[in-house]
């Protein structure tokens, strides 16, 4: 890892720009390393993750990992994913279940600064709807639309729904998802994550 990077990691991990909104406190929950060639945007930490420290340790996690093909020897290597959310720390939940949204200062704030200091990077998995409104100029439409839409942002860019458990309905109803969308996704990873690179 750069000494940069390092600095601006270390920065970012004692964040408070939204400290006092922040239910339990802020804990922010990042991965990256210079070498990382695929980038992870998501949401924000769920609560599980919060109390853990590590990124996607939960059941979405796992169903993120399965959808790449990926063991979590490899998703956990810096040098290999960097994971930047969209809000580093949990937001809290809203009544009825579900989170809070990720704090919109959060991304403006580091997401720049960090990914400059990731030069190997060369796909970008788009994690559920805020973090494609982010990044994608034109998104097209919903969330369903753009993800339908993958090949149009590949082989750089590749939008996901969040692979929460409301996703498994999703599927159901959108069957090419796992027909077109997950082979792909799997092929791409595979090409950047061989013991080769």
């Amino acid at each position: 890892m750069s000494g940069q990077l390092e600095k601006i990691l270390g920065e970012a991990r004692r964040c408070q720009i939204c400290a006092h909104e922040l239910p339990m406190g802020p804990r922010p929950i990042i991965q990256a390393g210079t070498g990382a060639r695929i980038l992870i945007v998501g949401q924000a930490p769920g609560r599980k993750v919060h109390l853990s420290g590590v990124p996607w340790d939960d059941q979405s996690g796992d169903r993120l990992r399965e959808w790449m093909g990926i063991d979590k020897a490899r998703f956990y290597d810096p040098d290999c994913i960097a994971i930047l959310p969209m809000g580093f720390c949990y937001p809290g939940a809203v009544a009825g279940g579900g989170d809070r949204p990720p704090d919109k200062r959060c991304a403006p704030a580091w997401h720049q600064r960090i990914r400059e200091e990731l030069p190997n990077v060369e796909l970008t998995l788009l994690v559920g709807g805020y973090a494609q409104k982010y990044y994608l100029e034109q998104p097209s439409g919903s969330l369903t639309d753009t993800v339908a839409a993958f090949e149009k942002f590949m082989p750089t860019t590749l939008p996901l729904p969040h692979p929460s458990w409301r996703v498994v309905g999703w599927m159901r109803r959108n069957g090419w998802f796992e027909s077109k969308v997950l082979p792909a996704l799997r092929e791409r990873v595979a090409a950047l994550v061989s013991d080769d690179h």
